[in-house]
């Protein structure tokens, strides 16, 4: 018999052991990562439970009369087990998630799958219960991303730039520069899109605290000039994620950015990681694709894998 409850503090330990336990949780769905700006969301997340027994976890918060899949992650579904828990316990631990929410006055769920490259087994028993629960596709936004079992080579221009970049003296390295680079994301956001990082300088040197081996900031520079960076999201061992990603004018000059992907493909593939993703290149929910952008991924060896939303009415 499934039953729902919310997640409070005194369960952090639980909740942790099912997210390190699952086929399909990262380090950002542990409470450590999640609750860093708990005071900008009414936190909703859910258990479910066998008896005593933790069987899975959907990291939520609530606005409203809707529930969301966090909505301070990328995406955060329901999070299982990898033994004794099939798709007939998903669709039990669906109908009984619906009924406990709709005791809250929940009638929307808007909910976000862990794409399928961050799973360490198959994991898509919620994709048939969405189904089966009439969930409607609501955004589908569109990645670029490199099988490191089979990586595609750089094209022509890519590997011409690499070495411009390697001719003019760029130098490439994990770096302790938050707040330099910062500068740089900050202004370059704010000169195309008017708007800072999702992350305050403050917070992401307090995740990097937490998390030191899986958020990590690289960086090229020249001299003692800071051309370009990318803060990368190590996940498990099956995605290197980029997070945030800049370059000043001098460092598009000198093609910094494309060989301190090159580096960063290099060294994921020799740490073991099977997926490198280069991030979305859509904005609105899909409906806008830059496609300059997803171009310049594609010719890195990217290919495109989807991270959707779905609706459901509870």
């Amino acid at each position: 018999m499934i039953t729902i409850e919310k997640y409070t503090p005194q369960c952090k330990q639980a909740w942790d052991d099912a997210v390190r336990n699952s086929r399909n949780g990262t380090f950002m769905h542990l409470r450590d990562y999640m609750d860093y700006h708990s005071d900008r969301f009414d936190d909703c997340s859910l258990l479910a439970r066998d008896g005593d027994n933790v069987v899975a976890v959907l990291p939520a918060c609530r606005q409203g009369s809707t529930l969301y899949s966090h909505r301070g992650l990328t995406y955060g579904s329901w999070l299982v087990p990898l033994r004794h828990f099939d798709v007939t316990t998903m669709m039990e631990v669906w109908d009984a998630s619906v009924q406990f929410l709709q005791e809250l006055g929940i009638v929307e769920i808007v909910y976000k799958p862990v794409p399928h490259i961050y799973h360490r087994y198959p994991c898509e028993e919620d994709l048939y219960a969405l189904f089966r629960a009439g969930g409607v596709l609501a955004e589908s936004n569109i990645s670029s991303t490199i099988d490191l079992a089979e990586p595609l080579p750089f094209d022509r221009g890519n590997k011409r730039n690499v070495n411009l970049a390697l001719r003019s003296g760029v130098v490439v390295a994990q770096s302790s520069d938050w707040q330099g680079y910062w500068q740089v994301l900050d202004a370059l956001l704010m000169e195309k899109y008017d708007r800072h990082p999702v992350h305050s300088l403050d917070e992401i040197l307090l995740l990097h605290s937490r998390f030191p081996e899986n958020i990590r900031l690289y960086t090229a520079t020249h001299g003692d000039e800071l051309l370009a960076g990318v803060v990368m999201y190590y996940c498990g061992s099956e995605v290197a994620h980029c997070q945030y990603i800049a370059s000043t004018e001098r460092g598009r000059e000198l093609k910094a950015l494309t060989l301190l992907f090159d580096h960063l493909i290099n060294e994921a593939l020799q740490e073991g990681y099977r997926y490198f993703d280069f991030g979305i290149s859509t904005e609105n929910g899909g409906l806008y694709l830059n496609q300059g952008l997803v171009r310049q991924k594609c010719r890195m060896g990217g290919r495109g894998i989807v991270y959707q939303v779905f609706i459901i009415k509870c």
